[in-house]
């Protein structure tokens, strides 16, 4: 059935589905405790299977944003230290090819702009 459209999705830490994994483990019914968090009882039979199978780190969340340094450029993740060293070259490149557009880049994200640097000295 899933989320009712317009609520907002609850991420919870590691630390708080091992609270509630450990309640159900301490016989604590499971249609309380989805009374209890707003739960189902799919999620904490989930959780309980994962915390079975990797202990804490099992329940660490696969979703959200990652600190993938390849995400801008769309890329997969390198597999190998030569991925990795080629990856690194094309950023090289692209910073070059703007600089001597005669633009740096200014901010993070959605606060990036491109400033052009015809007008200041650079060295």
């Amino acid at each position: 059935m899933g989320r009712p459209i317009g609520t907002n999705n609850i991420m919870r830490t590691p630390e708080e589905k091992e609270k509630i994994v450990k309640e159900y483990l301490n016989g604590e019914s499971a249609t309380k405790l989805n009374k209890k968090y707003n739960l189902s009882n799919k999620i904490i039979y989930r959780w309980l299977y994962k915390y079975n199978q990797s202990g804490i780190e099992g329940l660490k969340s696969n979703t959200g944003k990652h600190k993938n340094s390849n995400a801008g450029l769309h890329l997969r993740k390198p597999k190998s230290k030569i991925e990795e060293l080629e990856l690194e070259i094309l950023k090289k490149d692209i910073e070059i090819a703007r600089l001597k557009k005669g633009y740096m880049v200014k901010g993070v994200g959605a606060e990036k702009e491109y400033v052009t640097t015809f007008e200041k000295n650079i060295k």
